[in-house]
């Protein structure tokens, strides 16, 4: 066990990014027969082919997932992916062509770095060639090289976050992982303490323009305050946690949806205010089908190591910017 999503066997993961304009994007490709979910619990969602992951659609199986930045932009990383598929005879057989099915969800990183560089198909399909199973980069890396957090007083007062991963086994050869690029409105929480680990800070400017901290603003307490005077300023959008939680239980599709559903929890509990209406926050769940087990169990710790993959996620990140990361604070 290396802690991380290819702790699922089969499963592996590729990034490619642009570390100057802070961008990027992360494949997952899953073995053969892995069956795919998905839950959106986010007021702003921006994905590709997630209607197929649904338990009324047809097609049960996947064969990768992407996670992106770019905004809507970058949901164009996909068609790299499938490129890369098609060209190795991955996808589902059509008779004519086999078409690989490749869902995708994307954050918002434009306010940082360039505006103007954003994942494409270059981008997915070189992330394709750099996946493996070794433990993938964490941080600045990939889909979380833009990621930020606590933006509720603005891009100012926010602070460098990026992208985690974690793993647990269950018992029996049971396996569940988590890998989540944190990009969130709120502030990221300790589950254990309830303390804030990155998130809005209280910032202050000088004559000269110099900015000083004086601590974290807590989300929550700033969100009090504009209730008291009407309501929310001004509607911060540039946010959304992206990420995947997967296991090598024999799962069908209503199953593997349950435990996309239940790995929410485990974002509620590190992510606070979490599933706003500026957020899009989307978890894929994938299943590889090694083990018979059920839905219930594999949810319950899917949750618990999408929380460790969000602490993750700030803590392994660096500065990059002009915004501070937990490690150097």
């Amino acid at each position: 066990m290396n802690n991380s999503l290819t702790d699922i066997p089969g499963i592996r993961v590729g990034h490619a990014h642009d570390l100057e304009a802070l961008t990027g994007c992360t494949v997952v490709l899953c073995p053969p027969g892995t069956v795919g979910g998905v839950d959106k619990r986010g007021g702003a969602p921006s994905s590709r082919q997630t209607d197929q992951m649904e338990t009324v659609r047809l097609v049960n199986e996947v064969d990768a997932v992407v996670l992106g930045g770019g905004s809507a932009f970058g949901l164009d990383a996909a068609t790299g992916v499938v490129r890369y598929l098609e060209e190795r005879g991955v996808g589902c057989d059509m008779r004519v062509a086999r078409v690989p099915i490749v869902p995708a969800a994307i954050l918002f990183d434009l306010f940082i770095g360039r505006a103007d560089v954003r994942p494409d198909a270059a981008m997915g399909y070189r992330a394709c060639e750099q996946a493996g199973s070794e433990r993938p980069a964490e941080g600045n890396a990939g889909a979380g090289a833009g990621a930020t957090v606590g933006k509720i007083l603005g891009l100012e007062g926010a602070m460098k976050a990026g992208l985690g991963t974690a793993s647990r086994e269950i018992g029996g050869g049971l396996k569940v992982a988590a890998l989540a690029a944190v990009n969130a409105f709120g502030d990221v929480i300790d589950p254990q303490t309830g303390e804030i680990l990155a998130g809005a800070r209280l910032v202050q400017k000088d004559e000269a323009g110099s900015v000083t901290t004086t601590g974290f603003a807590d989300t929550m307490a700033v969100l009090a305050r504009f209730a008291e005077s009407g309501g929310l300023p001004m509607a911060r959008r540039e946010n959304t946690v992206i990420g995947v939680v997967a296991t090598n239980a024999r799962l069908n599709k209503e199953g593997i949806n349950k435990v996309a559903q239940m790995a929410h929890d485990g974002l509620a509990r590190a992510i606070r205010p979490a599933h706003t209406m500026f957020d899009g926050d989307t978890i894929f769940g994938l299943a590889t089908g090694e083990i018979e087990a059920d839905p219930t169990l594999i949810g319950a710790f899917a949750a618990e190591v999408f929380a460790e993959a969000i602490v993750r996620g700030v803590t392994e990140a660096e500065s990059a910017g002009g915004l501070p990361a937990l490690r150097d604070l």
